[in-house]
């Protein structure tokens, strides 16, 4: 945006938007990716925001001009609500939401300069990285009054704090347009093995939190695809009725709508159906869906396993899905895990409230660990004979789609 005026000069970017992904594929031959990934802790991917702000300049020089010249900003969404509401007073960010940019050192906790020279990004333009919690400035929503703001943090790392996810080992998943899996691993950053990103969790007054990162990107808007295209269900809650209507007849649905995340990593695969025949019903089609969005949990909830070294003690899961009863006793059934629904759907919400309640008020880890319920619980009640031939069958749809794409 105008660094004076505060005018966008373009329209919001999702991190869904693609079209960076060229950008990384020219940069993907100079650059040492190894490196890359022990700086941010990240993957050259058009997931992030670096290779989206390339594309814009890259594709409007005039922009590129007025950044080089000092006259633009930029930010990430609560960048941007923080400028407008500070009337332009406050231009920052924290360490976990920076740590989603691919310019970002997780370990130094500040922009680094050969990142900002490979994306051509100047300095001038980005925001200040404050702490995620304390006194960051002051906000007004309009009434002349100032409001004390206290906490930032990214989206998922909310929901991970939201979930009092304070100790290794502890893991949530939230669900909504996508799945997004976090395990905090301490206070030292750590990389995958397995297909992961590494990034910041919260960071303030000396406590660190990184956790393992694996974004499923296709969960709510799969089982909007049954509804809204294939006019399969009325409504999203009917996709647990359908599941249930539905023998499991061999249909196994891959809903890599949007390419494979993690832990594959492949944006060029793209959704496919084995199984099919004069018998297939709707119901069937919908059962297989939900089960493929339950492998994907599967398949990234096991690869944090190996790269902890030891299993979750169970799987705290939020967003609107997991009001799905079918959904989540298959994830349970699957992971052979304990899957506990948080009673509070807004875990994002509720993490960044209890965060600035440990800034203002000074409360306790403690107290939070102690304040977090379950809703519902769900425990395993599938047999290791019948897990096994799931999962056996839905590798080798995985392993023909991503040949397909070859």
């Amino acid at each position: 945006w105008d660094a004076e005026t505060g005018e966008a000069v373009t329209p919001a970017i999702v991190w869904q938007d693609t079209r960076g992904q060229a950008v990384c594929d020219a940069l993907a031959s100079n650059v040492d990716l190894a490196w890359l990934r022990q700086t941010t802790g990240l993957l050259l991917d058009s997931y992030f925001s670096a290779p989206k702000l390339k594309w814009v300049f890259e594709n409007n020089p005039e922009l590129r001009a007025k950044a080089h010249a000092g006259k633009l900003k930029f930010g990430t969404t609560e960048t941007w609500v923080i400028w407008k509401l500070s009337g332009g007073k406050l231009h920052v960010t924290d360490p976990s939401t920076a740590s989603r940019t691919l310019l970002f050192d997780m370990n130094k906790f500040q922009w680094d300069e050969k990142l900002l020279q490979l994306f051509d990004v100047p300095k001038s333009m980005l925001p200040e990285v404050k702490p995620s919690a304390g006194h960051i400035g002051d906000v007004d929503f309009g009434n002349g009054k100032p409001l004390p703001l206290h906490a930032l943090l990214v989206d998922q790392q909310a929901a991970l704090f939201g979930q009092a996810c304070f100790k290794a080992g502890e893991m949530k998943c939230s669900f909504g347009t996508g799945s997004f899996l976090l395990m905090n691993i301490g206070d030292k950053p750590k990389l995958s093995n397995n297909g992961l990103l590494t990034t910041v969790g919260w960071n303030f007054n000396g406590q660190t939190a990184y956790a393992f990162d694996g974004g499923i990107f296709v969960t709510g808007s799969a089982i909007q695809w049954l509804r809204d295209n294939l006019k399969f269900i009325p409504d999203s809650a009917s996709s647990h009725d359908a599941a249930n209507n539905s023998k499991d007849m061999g249909v196994v649905v891959v809903p890599a709508l949007q390419g494979l995340a993690a832990p594959h990593w492949r944006t060029d695969v793209q959704g496919a159906m084995f199984g099919l025949n004069r018998s297939t019903t709707s119901d069937d089609i919908v059962r297989a869906t939900l089960d493929g969005i339950a492998c994907r949990v599967y398949e990234v909830v096991t690869a944090m396993t190996q790269d902890a070294g030891t299993p979750p003690p169970h799987l705290k899961v939020d967003g609107g899905p997991a009001g799905n009863p079918y959904l989540m006793q298959m994830i349970s059934d699957l992971l052979n895990l304990e899957v506990r629904v948080s009673a509070s759907v807004e875990a994002t919400a509720i993490g960044i409230a209890n965060l600035a309640g440990v800034s203002a008020l000074g409360t306790s880890f403690e107290q939070l660990a102690n304040g977090w319920k379950a809703e519902k619980v769900y425990t395993p009640k599938m047999g290791a004979e019948e897990r096994k031939k799931k999962l056996e069958r839905w590798n080798k749809a995985l392993d023909a789609v991503k040949k397909f794409h070859e």
